[in-house]
C-alpha cells in the first residue's frame, strides 16, 4: 500500500522527517527518489536534526557517502546520482549491514542491490513549495512505521 502526504513547505517535509525519525530502528534503509530540487537532502536535514546530528547536512555527490557518528545512532547518507551503474561493488552494500540508518539519495543506481525490505519516498514536484510525498514501504517493519506515522 502506498501512502501520500503533501508538503506545502521545507518546513512541511523537516517536521514529516522527524516523524518517521521518530519510528527509527537499526538496520533502516530509506530510498529517496525525485528530481534535482525536489526535497530529497531537506528530508535528510529534518531526519539528521531529529537524531540529534548538529553538523550541516548537504548533499554527498562527489564523496557518495557522508556518515554522521555523533547523533543517536550513526546515520549514513548516500547520494548515488554520479554513480553510473557500473561501479556497483565499491562496497555500499556493507552499509546494509551496520548499526545505524542509511537514507540514499538515487537509489536506482543501485536498484539490484537494494535490500528487499526497505522503504521508498518519492518527491513528486508541484509547485515551487509544494511536493506530493509517496510512500512505499517495503516489508512489515515498514509497514508499521508508516501506520505509525502517516
Amino acid at each position: 500500500m502506498d501512502y501520500k502526504i503533501t508538503s506545502k513547505s521545507e518546513e512541511d517535509t523537516l517536521e514529516l522527517a522527524e516523524n518517521i525519525e521518530s519510528e527509527k530502528f537499526n538496520g533502516m534503509v530509506i530510498c529517496l527518489n525525485g528530481e534535482l530540487g525536489s526535497g530529497k537532502t531537506v528530508f535528510v536535514k529534518g531526519f539528521a536534526k531529529a537524531l540529534e546530528i548538529s553538523e550541516t547536512i548537504t548533499s554527498p555527490t562527489y564523496n557518495l557517502i557522508k556518515e554522521y557518528n555523533e547523533g543517536q545512532m550513526p546515520l549514513y547518507h548516500m547520494d548515488l546520482y554520479r554513480l553510473d551503474g557500473k561501479n556497483k561493488d565499491i562496497g555500499i552494500t556493507d552499509y546494509f549491514n551496520k548499526d545505524g540508518i542509511c537514507i540514499i539519495e538515487w537509489p536506482e543506481m543501485l536498484e539490484e542491490e537494494l535490500p528487499e525490505e526497505r522503504l521508498d519516498i518519492t518527491f513528486k514536484v508541484i509547485d515551487e513549495n509544494t511536493r506530493i510525498i509517496v510512500f512505499k514501504p517495503h516489508g512489515s517493519k515498514y509497514e508499521d512505521l508508516c501506520e505509525a506515522v502517516l
